[in-house]
């Protein structure tokens, strides 16, 4: 590959025209943000605050709701007589006198002895014993109605219910009850929890979700503080990259950049030219390529991490610019350059349809959100959208794409995305008929749109990545530099936990990652002979990333010493069947 000036266009390959409150908890010794662990926190020292007692290094959490919180947690776990135990030896009762027995007469249907009971508990307000009325009331009167007592339901909604003055669309449908009481509401409400029992217990999770939990602690607290505390240690994680099931409460988590894929595992040799463009299936079952040679190649990725060659895809005439998976992963898009889109059956590897317009190359290719149709960018600038069968549905004429060009659709389906000018790509709202730029001021090279459709990484040919965001403002949030880019096209890709990191290819022959939000460049991988031309990061498989490039390999990445995956290559053909379709016009 020759050299050219930095002004030049990217060739690769192409004629490319140059025109709930978190709580902190604080390591003393280390003064770091990330939480302590339980059992550091469970040694700390109690301190005195006034009359009551305190635990934590910073003298913060009172014991009292402490044990309260332990206590609940175990009643809730169903270790009922540990709970006892607890409560009796540290003396700390879980709930008032006052409060164990407006619960019982709550479960007993002791409805007037309940609120007077609940008038002697303090800290409660005159709304919330209103409204805590009203839930009683509505109990009473419905266990009158589901036994038959009209006359009793009837006296209990004038008299009792009608009178705290709240609710009324709720005292209207139960007055409708009475009315019609073989109607479809009043059926509805007398099969709701037909048991007794079953229907005053979930009276009283209304209510403990109404009074303060200073009154009644709340239901799972234990276990919503610690799930709090692993969030805080998550969000303080630079390099956070692990599933929620390799979390742990025995230590402080952390992620270091070993847990972002680093080590060549596997290099696939069976592209016999420069592989231009590669993408994981949304599975991450497979992943495409597409290279040089004219050919495509799907890679099935194996229970042991191992890549193994399905089909070698074949019948283009021209190089085969850039592939596209379906919804469902069961079917694959390739585009040759300024050729034809061909539709392949992944299973078989057949050839299912071309499409193509005399005269017209395709240039760039995608899927309905669906999966009935495709749509593609065309070399006389516009874009069109066909069903599987090669319908043509709709055409964009005019400047919405160039003859070198990414596109991508959302996931709603509503808004497709096509690089339109050098310097802007148009946002186009298929539902609104609405138009929306996002403009440059260097020549756009590629771009790639973030799983949520919340973000566009968008390269330039003055060698930086641009963030931008697309919910809400469209702005610029980041911008990423480090990586080489002086004649071809390289494109970047989002991976990793919630996408928060940034890959890309380089023509130094490395693959760069940046931290998505903070834009630091986080490390740079060597091992290509060529030019990186792109990358994709698997949705599956947090720790793999693969790289292809102009010295007609792919990289699979890695975590070093990752365990069920051997470092290997896979050679030429490798016994895959090859499926040649260049003369087939479906």
């Amino acid at each position: 590959m020759g050299g050219m000036e930095d002004t030049d266009p990217p060739l690769k390959r192409v004629k490319y025209p140059l025109e709930e409150p978190k709580i902190f908890l604080e390591d003393s010794s280390r003064k770091s943000s990330i939480a302590y662990s339980l059992g550091d926190l469970m040694a700390k020292s109690i301190l005195s605050q006034g009359d009551e007692e305190m635990l934590g290094s910073n003298g913060i959490i009172r014991k009292t709701e402490f044990v309260k919180i332990i206590t609940k947690a175990l009643y809730s776990l169903k270790y009922t007589k540990t709970g006892a135990i607890l409560e009796d030896e540290s003396g700390i009762p879980l709930h008032s006198l006052f409060v164990n027995e407006f619960m019982q007469q709550v479960v007993d249907g002791m409805w007037d002895d309940s609120l007077a009971t609940l008038q002697k508990i303090d800290l409660i307000d005159e709304n919330t014993f209103k409204l805590a009325t009203f839930l009683i009331k509505e109990q009473k009167f419905l266990e009158l109605l589901k036994i038959g007592n009209l006359d009793g339901a009837l006296g209990t909604l004038r008299n009792e219910l009608v009178p705290i003055h709240i609710n009324i669309s709720r005292v209207h449908e139960l007055a409708a009850c009475i009315v019609a009481p073989f109607s479809g509401l009043t059926l509805c409400l007398l099969s709701q929890d037909t048991e007794v029992a079953k229907s005053r217990s979930k009276l009283l999770e209304k209510l403990q979700k109404l009074l303060p939990a200073a009154v009644m602690v709340p239901d799972r607290r234990l276990e919503y503080l610690v799930e709090q505390a692993l969030d805080v240690q998550c969000d303080a994680c630079e390099f956070h990259n692990t599933s929620t099931s390799e979390l742990s409460l025995y230590s402080n988590h952390h992620c270091g950049k070993n847990k972002i894929p680093n080590q060549t595992l596997q290099v696939l040799r069976a592209h016999s030219d420069e592989v231009w463009f590669l993408q994981f299936s949304h599975s991450g079952k497979y992943l495409a390529s597409s290279s040089k040679d004219q050919s495509a190649i799907i890679w099935e990725v194996k229970e042991d991490g191992q890549m193994s060659l399905k089909h070698v895809l074949t019948g283009h005439r021209k190089p085969v610019s850039i592939v596209s998976w379906s919804p469902d992963d069961h079917q694959l898009l390739t585009c040759g350059l300024e050729e034809v889109v061909r539709r392949w059956d992944v299973t078989s590897g057949d050839c299912l349809h071309v499409y193509e317009k005399n005269g017209i190359g395709l240039v760039s290719c995608g899927w309905f959100a669906n999966g009935q149709g495709i749509f593609s960018g065309m070399t006389d600038k516009s874009i069109c959208l066909w069903d599987l069968d090669g319908k043509e549905l709709e055409c964009w004429k005019g400047q919405r794409t160039l003859k070198i060009s990414d596109m991508a659709v959302t996931g709603d389906g509503k808004k497709i995305i096509s690089i339109c000018r050098q310097t802007a790509i148009l946002l186009l709202d298929r539902e609104a008929n609405y138009e929306r730029l996002i403009e440059e001021e260097e020549v756009i090279t590629s771009f790639s749109l973030s799983k949520d459709n919340r973000f566009l990484l968008v390269s330039l040919i003055n060698q930086e990545i641009h963030l931008w965001n697309l919910d809400g403002e469209i702005k610029i949030l980041a911008k990423y530099k480090g990586h080489k880019r002086t004649r071809f096209i390289i494109r970047s890709c989002f991976g990793g936990l919630e996408q928060v990191f940034v890959a890309s290819g380089s023509e130094d022959s490395q693959v760069y990652i940046w931290h998505r939000d903070s834009g630091e460049l986080i490390m740079s991988l060597p091992g290509h002979s060529g030019a990186v031309n792109c990358v994709s990061w698997s949705p599956a498989n947090l720790q793999m990333l693969a790289s292809a490039s102009d010295d007609r390999t792919i990289r699979i990445w890695g975590l070093e010493n990752q365990p069920n995956l051997m470092r290997g290559k896979v050679g030429q053909n490798n016994g895959a069947a090859i499926h040649n379709h260049s003369n087939r016009r479906v």
